[in-house]
C-alpha cells in the first residue's frame, strides 16, 4: 500500500489531491463537480489535442471519463481501489465543448464495487449521451 493514500473511504479532498498529483489526470484538465458517498461526476474540456480525425473527443478520453469517475464513486465507499474491468458502450459521437461523467454505485461488496457510468459531450450547455459504462472496481 502507497503511505499517502488513505486507508478509508476516500473524500472528495482526497480526490481532488488526486488529480493534482497525477500527471495524465491534471494533462487531461479533469474537474470534479459532484462529489457524495457512492456518486461522483467529472468534466472535463474538448481541446483539439484530445479530439480524433472526424473533430470529436477520442473513444480513448470517454473511456477514461468513465473509467475514472467509476473508481473514483467506489473509492468514496471502498477507500484505495483499482479498476479490474469495464465495459464501454460507444453511443453517439463525442461532439461538444465539454465532456461530463456521472458515475453510480451499484453495489459495494467486501472486495469488489460494481459502478455504472454514463458519458455526455455538452454542446451548447445541452448534454446528449455519448456512452455507457459498467464497471468492476477492486479494493485494494
Amino acid at each position: 500500500m502507497h503511505d499517502d493514500i488513505p486507508q478509508r473511504n476516500l473524500t472528495r479532498a482526497d480526490l481532488e489531491k488526486a488529480i493534482e498529483i497525477s500527471p495524465y489526470t491534471k494533462w487531461v484538465g479533469t474537474r470534479l463537480t459532484h462529489f457524495e458517498a457512492g456518486r461522483v461526476d467529472i468534466e472535463v474540456d474538448v481541446r483539439k489535442e484530445l479530439t480524433q480525425h472526424h473533430g470529436f473527443a477520442h473513444g480513448a478520453i470517454v473511456g477514461y471519463l468513465a473509467d475514472t469517475a467509476c473508481a473514483w464513486a467506489a473509492a468514496s465507499v471502498a477507500g484505495d481501489v483499482v479498476t479490474s474491468e469495464y465495459k464501454l458502450n460507444l453511443l453517439s459521437p463525442a461532439i461538444g465543448e465539454t465532456l461530463s461523467a456521472r458515475a453510480d454505485v451499484i453495489k459495494a461488496g467486501s472486495r469488489q464495487v460494481v459502478v455504472r457510468a454514463d458519458v455526455y459531450a455538452v454542446k451548447g450547455g445541452t448534454p446528449k449521451i455519448c456512452a455507457t459504462a459498467l464497471a468492476t472496481i477492486a479494493r485494494v
